[in-house]
C-alpha cells in the first residue's frame, strides 16, 4: 500500500511531468496512442517501486527513461521492427540497439528535426484538423492538459463513457489518418497553428462562461488553456498570434475573482468591482500583446484576430472605472476585427461598443440588422443585447420581454437566473 504522502508526491509529478513524457515517447513510437500506453506503464512502474525505494531527485527523468525503455522494448518485440526502422533510415541503429546501451537516445537525435521540441509536436498532432472540434478538444485535455476522463466529461457535461470514447476514435483516426508526428510547415504551418490556437481558446472559452450546467465558471478549464497557451508561446515564440491569444486569455481571466458574487451569481462587466481584477495578470497580458505588436510591427504585419481581441480587453483592463473606458478606440477595433475576422458575433460585440460610444439609439438598428443571422438564431445574447439597448431607451415591456427570450434560450442555470432577473425589474 503506498502511503499517502508518496502518492501525493506520484500524482503532482505525473500531473505536471505527463504530456512532456507521452511526447518524448511519441517521437520515438511515432504513436500517440501507444506512447500514452507506455507513459502509463511508466507511472505504474512508479507506484510499484517509489514506495520502497524512495521518490527519486529528479522524478520526471525517472519516469521519461522508464518510459523510453518501455518503448524500446516495445520495438525489439515487434516483429515489423526492421520494416519500420528502414522507412525512416535507422537500419544501422536498429542493428545495434541488441548491444549498444544508449541506442534510445540515439534513435532520438536521428528523429529530431531542428524545432527539436516533443511537446510542439503533441499540440499539432492532438490539434491536428482531420479530428472534429469534440475530439481535439478532449484529446488536447487529455494528452497536454493531464485531465482524467472523467474531469473532462465534467467539465462539458458528458458522460465518461462518451469522452472515453470521443478519445480513442481520436487515437484512431490519427494512425489510420497516417498523421506523421512532426511540426508542419509553411501553409500547412498557419492552417495548424489556427487549429492549435482554436482548440486552446475554447477550452478557456468552456472555463471562463461555462456553456451549460449550475456552474458559471469552471476555473480548472481557464487555468488549463493558460497554461497551453503559455507553453505554445515558449515553443512558437515568433508567431505574432500565439502571443495574442496568450494576451486575450490573461486579460480575460484576470477578471475571474470579480465576475461571480458571494453567491457564486454573475457579475457582468460593467458592475465588477475592478480592485477585485488580478493586476498580475493583467500586467502579463498586456506584455504579451505588446509582444504581438512588436512582432507584427516588424513583418509589417496588422495585427490578427486574437491580438486584436487582446487590444480590446486591454482598454477595458487599463480603466480604472467603467466610465474611464475608450469606447471609441474599442469601435475601431472592432471595426478592425470584422476586417480580420468579420463574423456575426462580432457584429453584435460591435454594437455593444457602439452603444456604449454614442448611444443605444445608435446601436439598436445594427441589432436589429442581425435579427435574421442564422448563427445567432439560438445565441441568448442577441435578445439579451437588445434588451439591454431597449430598457435604456425606456422601452421596458419591450426589455422585459426580450431579456425573457435570452432567458429561454440560455443553457447554464445561473446565466438563465441573471437573465429573468433582469426582467423581473423591468416589471410593473
Amino acid at each position: 500500500m503506498t502511503d499517502p504522502a508518496t502518492q501525493r508526491a506520484i500524482e503532482a509529478v505525473w500531473r505536471i511531468e505527463r504530456s512532456r513524457i507521452v511526447a518524448g515517447v511519441a517521437r520515438l513510437v511515432r504513436d500517440v496512442g501507444l506512447a500514452e500506453e507506455l507513459a502509463q506503464d511508466a507511472l505504474i512502474a512508479a507506484l510499484e517501486h517509489w514506495p520502497q525505494e524512495g521518490v527519486p531527485d529528479n522524478p520526471g527523468a525517472w519516469l521519461m527513461t522508464t518510459a523510453k525503455h518501455r518503448a524500446l522494448d516495445r520495438l525489439r518485440r515487434d516483429q515489423n521492427l526492421a520494416r519500420k526502422l528502414e522507412a525512416i533510415g535507422l537500419d544501422l541503429e536498429a542493428q545495434e540497439a541488441l548491444v549498444v546501451p544508449d541506442f534510445v537516445d540515439a534513435l532520438d537525435a536521428k528523429r529530431a528535426d531542428e524545432i527539436g521540441d516533443d511537446l510542439l509536436r503533441l499540440i499539432f498532432t492532438a490539434c491536428h484538423p482531420v479530428l472534429s472540434t469534440e475530439a481535439r478538444l478532449a484529446l488536447t485535455l487529455k494528452l497536454l492538459g493531464g485531465l482524467s476522463t472523467a474531469e473532462i466529461a465534467r467539465a462539458f457535461l458528458a458522460s465518461e463513457p462518451t469522452i472515453a470514447q470521443r478519445i480513442v476514435r481520436a487515437k484512431r483516426t490519427l494512425a489510420e489518418a497516417r498523421v506523421l508526428y512532426e511540426v508542419p510547415r509553411g501553409a500547412a504551418l498557419r492552417e495548424r497553428l489556427a487549429s492549435v490556437l482554436e482548440v486552446i481558446y475554447l477550452i478557456f472559452n468552456e472555463g471562463y462562461t461555462a456553456t451549460a450546467g449550475d456552474d458559471w465558471m469552471r476555473p480548472a478549464l481557464v487555468q488549463e488553456a493558460l497554461r497551453l497557451g503559455r507553453v505554445l508561446a515558449e515553443l512558437a515564440s515568433d508567431a505574432a498570434e500565439v502571443h495574442g491569444l496568450v494576451a486575450l486569455m490573461e486579460l480575460q481571466a484576470s477578471r475571474g475573482a470579480a465576475r461571480t458574487d458571494a453567491q457564486g451569481r454573475p457579475v457582468l462587466l460593467m458592475a465588477q468591482n475592478r480592485g477585485r481584477w488580478d493586476h498580475l495578470l493583467i500586467r502579463r497580458g498586456l506584455a504579451a500583446l505588446a509582444r504581438a505588436e512588436a512582432l507584427c510591427a516588424s513583418k509589417g504585419e496588422p495585427l490578427g484576430p486574437y491580438a486584436l481581441q487582446a487590444a480590446i480587453a486591454a482598454c477595458h483592463a487599463r480603466a480604472g472605472t467603467p466610465d474611464a473606458t475608450d469606447w471609441p478606440r474599442i469601435v475601431a477595433l472592432y471595426d478592425a476585427l470584422a476586417q480580420a475576422a468579420p463574423s456575426p458575433v462580432v457584429a453584435l460585440n460591435r454594437a455593444v461598443a457602439v452603444g456604449m460610444a454614442f448611444g443605444p439609439a445608435a446601436a439598436l438598428p445594427l441589432v436589429d440588422a442581425l435579427a435574421d443571422e442564422p448563427a445567432l438564431k439560438n445565441y441568448q445574447w442577441l435578445p439579451s443585447v437588445r434588451a439591454d439597448l431597449l430598457a435604456k431607451l425606456d422601452r421596458r415591456a419591450e426589455a422585459r420581454a426580450e431579456f425573457e427570450r435570452a432567458a429561454s434560450l440560455a443553457r447554464n442555470a445561473r446565466e438563465r437566473e441573471l437573465l429573468l432577473e433582469r426582467a423581473r425589474a423591468l416589471a410593473g
